[in-house]
């Protein structure tokens, strides 16, 4: 058999595409390999990353709880702190204001309890002491130490001590109880602190009549219904 030129060329002509398709093929095929290889490595990396970011968030604090134990510890310690660690910083003045008044009827009635004690031993004591009469001016009367002792004789004198020293005592009562009604108040607050009121507060009125058949002992009777909603 004799090959002659143009037929070897055109058998390479035929040859030519179907190698040119296998090289295509084959490249489309790494290029898949490799889309794929690089969508497996990125969600890898991606899986990771968002893992990292889960371990690493800080997880959220769970609410505080206001804690009545903690206000009343507050307002024991110092007068008010447990108001404003309820947040009634309005309270805070009322309750300094009360000390105030208490502190001054301490201070009030004590004071006129000392004046009223010295006069009355002035007069039930010192004018009673029997001195020498002679020489006459050896031992004189010491003076009076108020205008108590002049004004007033030692029965009065006496019922003006009674009367300040009792109220001297109920002031420094009145303060203690106070002081215990300003922990009572902060710790009361501080239970109702986290508590839901509801403003839909609403009270109904409807007329009520009995139903057909319904024994009445005058034969007719209504009435009305309320209905309070909270």
């Amino acid at each position: 058999m004799i090959i002659t030129t143009g037929n070897i060329y055109k058998q390479q002509e035929q040859s030519l595409p179907i190698s040119l398709q296998k090289k295509v093929r084959g490249l489309c095929f790494v290029f898949i390999l490799l889309t794929v290889f690089v969508n497996v490595a990125m969600n890898k990396a991606t899986a990771q990353e968002t893992k990292a970011i889960v371990t690493d968030t800080v997880p959220a604090e769970a609410p505080t709880v206001h804690s009545p134990r903690k206000a009343t510890i507050l307002a024991v310690a110092l007068p008010g702190a447990g108001q404003i660690y309820n947040r009634k910083y309005w309270k805070v003045p009322i309750v300094y204001a009360g000390f105030a008044t208490m502190i001054y009827f301490i201070q009030m009635n004590n004071r006129y309890y000392r004046d009223f004690k010295e006069a009355y031993y002035y007069a039930s004591v010192t004018m009673k002491t029997v001195y020498p009469p002679n020489p006459p001016n050896l031992f004189p009367y010491p003076a009076p130490p108020n205008d108590y002792a002049r004004k007033y004789d030692e029965s009065q004198l006496k019922q003006g001590r009674e009367y300040y020293r009792h109220n001297l005592e109920l002031s420094y009562i009145l303060t203690g109880v106070w002081y215990i009604l300003t922990i009572v108040d902060a710790t009361v607050d501080a239970h109702f602190f986290d508590y839901n009121i509801n403003d839909d507060l609403t009270l109904r009125i409807d007329p009520w009549i009995p139903a057909l058949g319904m024994k009445t002992p005058n034969g007719f009777s209504g009435g009305v219904n309320l209905n309070l909603r909270f």
